[in-house]
């Protein structure tokens, strides 16, 4: 249920980074108020799937897909540059993942 939990956490992860580009620093009523909303549920689950899985773990495949749908998401939807050199950090910082998973004895 942890792994779930930090799933879902890191799929917030990614609406609220790409949220805070609506915000226009915070500016912007309501897609100020989803993005706290969604930055509070994140950090919420994240915290949960820490008291069973390693906080090294957690924190990094949170991390890692917060980082990596932020940049597919930034490329798709808000026309960001779409390199040979992006794709493959990305890919990278999705190895480094499945990786911390693999490795956490959980």
């Amino acid at each position: 249920m942890a792994w779930v939990l930090l799933a879902v956490a890191g799929l917030l992860e990614v609406g609220w980074s790409i949220g805070m580009k609506y915000t226009e620093g915070f500016t912007r009523p309501w897609p100020s108020v989803f993005t706290v909303a969604g930055i509070v549920a994140s950090m919420f689950l994240l915290s949960q799937a820490a008291r069973t899985l390693p906080i090294g773990t957690a924190y990094g495949v949170w991390v890692g897909i917060g980082a990596a749908g932020a940049a597919v998401l930034g490329m798709v939807v808000l026309g960001e540059p779409v390199t040979a050199a992006r794709i493959f950090f990305i890919a990278l910082l999705l190895v480094a993942v499945v990786g911390l998973k693999a490795t956490s004895g959980h």
